[in-house]
């Protein structure tokens, strides 16, 4: 990502329109989110906000083949388990959602960095996003000594929402010219369409001239990811890998008497050496400060929960598990306090007889329930297939009174 990023206000008035030709679909139409978030989500269900995100969800045959071919790893990397791909590329499906744009831009970082908030390249750019030092301090991400916000997944990827939605409305939301700025500068984009008479709301943008083969390849490259993702999905076992409990990744202030990234995964149960890996920005896991704020840390929270104690509840800390494992899915079960942990005394509790079709995250959604939850009442790993005919117990057993 090698631009300035100053606004062209005078030039942007005159060729864009004001009508949003390519618009992502209304958030509001998607699920709602709980209110306090749950540590971990089904990976398919990422997958699914992805999808239902796409501006162009369609596939023409044998469209950017080359391209194809040179990304063909990403769905395998989202359906690792142990990789931290699926749980970043959620948080910044998310991010985008609420920001009502495209998901093809959450695409960018495997074009970019390949996902990776480390990366650095020797012309200068950095971190998930590949931002130049200009672009991340026009959009206020903080650089000093000790500490680079590029390398930060919170700072960067709120700082590349925030451009994205610039050049989304700056190009009538038509997500090919959006990317093929953020790849070249608005002044690029906004130039060649003077060059050739055509405006944002009708641009032809394979047809532009004046652009660098990288910037017109920008395009097809996230086409060739998006549609990488559908030919996956139709493949059983790759949507059996995404099948899965999944860190739910939020942006976390962390407590002051909390020195280190050590410290906080013992605190919030993550895992330390995933914490580490996601937050580069912090050399050597200390936790310092930005712009004067103590600096995000982007992990799970500690979560609290309701003990029952003779009859009352008490709200406790307690640690979240690690929920991209086995281990992590049967550690996360409700509390008596979940209306859908354990059915009143005496009464039946439910079951459920797996279909044809049937996976632990379509049958905990029917339900109402968590797929952490089924998994463990029912003895399951994360990874766990299940065949037509099984039977599997819904809610905990009952308990006397």
């Amino acid at each position: 990502m090698r631009r300035a990023t100053l606004s062209a206000c005078a030039l942007f008035a005159a060729l864009a329109a004001p009508a949003f030709a390519q618009t992502a679909p209304d958030p509001a139409a998607a699920p709602a989110q709980a209110a306090v978030p749950t540590a971990s989500r089904n990976g398919r269900e990422i997958y699914e906000r992805f999808r239902e995100g796409l501006a162009d969800p369609t596939c023409e045959a044998g469209v950017s083949t080359r391209w194809r071919q040179h990304f063909a790893t990403a769905p395998k990397r989202l359906a690792t388990h142990g990789d931290d791909t699926l749980p970043l590329f959620g948080y910044v499906v998310d991010a985008l959602r609420e920001a009502h744009l495209p998901t093809e831009y959450a695409l960018i970082p495997f074009v970019e960095s390949g996902y990776k908030p480390g990366a650095r390249s020797s012309a200068g750019p950095a971190g998930l996003w590949q931002m130049i030092a200009l672009t991340a301090r026009n959009h206020r991400v903080p650089i000093r000594e000790g500490y680079d916000g590029r390398l930060s997944p919170v700072d960067s990827t709120q700082a590349a929402v925030r451009y994205l939605k610039t050049l989304h409305g700056m190009f009538a939301g038509d997500w090919r010219l959006t990317v093929m700025a953020y790849n070249a500068g608005e002044y690029r984009i906004l130039g060649a369409l003077k060059r050739s008479g055509q405006t944002a709301r009708n641009a032809k943008p394979e047809q532009l001239p004046g652009l660098s083969d990288i910037t017109q390849a920008y395009v097809r490259k996230l086409h060739a990811l998006s549609c990488l993702m559908e030919q996956a999905d139709d493949r059983e076992e790759w949507l059996r890998a995404l099948d899965r409990p999944v860190p739910r990744l939020q942006a976390v202030t962390v407590p002051d008497d909390v020195a280190d990234l050590a410290a906080w995964s013992r605190r919030s149960g993550h895992d330390a050496a995933q914490l580490q890996r996601l937050n580069p920005v912090f050399a050597g896991g200390r936790i310092g400060r930005a712009g004067g704020a103590r600096a995000p840390v982007l992990g799970l929270p500690a979560t609290a929960v309701g003990a029952v104690d003779g009859g009352a509840t008490e709200t406790t800390a307690v640690a979240a598990a690690p929920l991209d494992s086995a281990a992590g899915a049967a550690a996360a079960v409700t509390t008596s306090g979940d209306a859908s942990a354990a059915t009143a005394a005496g009464a039946e509790p439910r079951r459920h007889t797996v279909a044809r079709g049937d996976n632990a995250w379509t049958i905990a959604r029917r339900y109402g329930v968590r797929v952490a939850d089924l998994l463990q009442r029912n003895g399951l790993a994360a990874n766990a297939v299940l065949k037509p005919g099984q039977a599997l117990l819904i809610d905990a057993p009952a308990v006397a009174p």
